[in-house]
């Protein structure tokens, strides 16, 4: 993300500023930049499916910054913008699979394009439910513990963000004031190491950094997964104390 939203701040800024450019005419050219990215890839054109994946990628940053500068996201844009995100990695993973397994042979390569588009389906399958349990706990909780006759307590963005204290609490916020996350992978660079990284580096790059990419990107939707199911427990075991004290 680092390499990517200094410039697509600066790339945002000039077109929203300077053309009339609408954030769906920009998903859906991200879109056609990852297609030729597939199409290079699948060609055997390493170094040039890297670059188009890479710009692909930074105008689909540009167009989210665009609608949210301007006001002007739609739900449909909401939608093409998920979607093509979507497309664009089922394509480039195939393209990838298929342009080594036709000069190889070898269904290692077969086998990795399926490994990542099913774990980049996954992530983006998980990621909204695991919002769903946690909204429906808060939601019970608050639902269980607010008398019907107060004032509703102000909602978490309106109140004063807390000031870190610790080492690593300074750490994340250093991190995150320059656009970097602290977690362990995320979908962007499990994408970056899968079509930027590798391809670039080489053919014999091409399995062993996205067999440790997937690797990290799994460990890390397992450790949210384990996470929910910790806060789901802790809620499930208070709400069954507060029966028994009721009983």
């Amino acid at each position: 993300m680092y390499f990517v939203d200094p410039i697509a701040c600066r790339v945002a800024l000039v077109v929203a500023n300077r053309t009339q450019i609408t954030p769906n005419n920009l998903t859906v050219f991200s879109l056609v930049l990852g297609a030729a990215s597939a199409v290079c890839l699948a060609a055997g054109e390493l170094a040039a499916g890297a670059l188009l994946f890479y710009l692909s990628f930074m105008i689909d940053c540009v167009d989210g910054k665009i609608a949210r500068l301007k006001g002007t996201g739609t739900p449909f844009g909401l939608w093409l913008d998920y979607v093509g995100d979507r497309v664009r990695v089922v394509l480039c993973a195939a393209g990838l699979a298929y342009g080594q397994y036709e000069r190889t042979g070898e269904v290692a390569y077969i086998l990795l394009g399926a490994a990542v588009a099913v774990l980049d389906l996954f992530r983006y399958v998980n990621a909204p439910q695991m919002k769903r349990v946690h909204a429906a706990i808060r939601g019970e909780r608050n639902a269980e513990e607010a008398p019907p006759d107060l004032v509703p307590a102000p909602r978490e963005e309106d109140a004063e963000a807390p000031v870190p204290t610790g080492f690593l609490q300074r750490l994340n916020a250093f991190l995150a004031r320059h656009r970097v996350r602290s977690h362990l992978i995320s979908g962007i660079e499990f994408h970056a190491a899968v079509f930027v990284i590798a391809p670039l580096i080489g053919v014999v790059a091409l399995i062993p950094v996205a067999a440790a990419a997937s690797f990290l990107l799994l460990a890390n939707e397992v450790f949210l997964v384990y996470r929910m199911w910790l806060f789901a427990r802790r809620h499930g075991a208070a709400q069954e104390s507060r029966e028994h004290v009721l009983v």
